[in-house]
């Protein structure tokens, strides 16, 4: 079986979350999405479960951070400089905030923030290899 990772998220408005996400270029699989959860596929091997509040508290009594909190940061890979200026503006156009973090450059590596409509904070990223190794 392939490694694969399914990364969960406490959400406040399930269908608003799954519109959010929609958005930016993941995928909904409804074989594991019903009324209280919902899987938003970003690659054969990257999962986002989107999870009520009264479904999360079902796998944990911790308490669901605030959206003003930074527990993580979840780097995507991009194929260009111009896809991560894509994401950050629809993750800015659809109730998520953009450039919560300033841009990075580095000529090689080219990276910016910005979080879903719940806090959660993404770095799309796009890195030049062949540069990178002549540097």
């Amino acid at each position: 079986m392939t490694k694969k990772i399914f990364v969960n998220f406490p959400v406040l408005d399930l269908r608003a979350s799954m519109a959010f996400y929609k958005a930016i270029g993941f995928e909904n699989n409804p074989q594991f999405t019903d009324d209280t959860a919902a899987c938003m596929v970003w690659s054969d091997v990257i999962h986002v479960m989107l999870l009520t509040h009264d479904k999360w508290r079902t796998f944990t009594d911790r308490p669901i951070p605030p959206t003003t909190s930074s527990e993580v940061a979840l780097c995507i890979s991009c194929d260009s400089r111009e896809a991560v200026d894509e994401i950050t503006a629809l993750a800015g156009s659809h109730g998520g905030s953009a450039d919560i973090n300033p841009p990075q450059d580095h000529g090689f590596m080219y990276g910016r923030s910005f979080t879903d409509p719940n806090g959660h904070v993404w770095e799309p990223m796009w890195m030049d290899l062949v540069a990178m190794q002549q540097s």
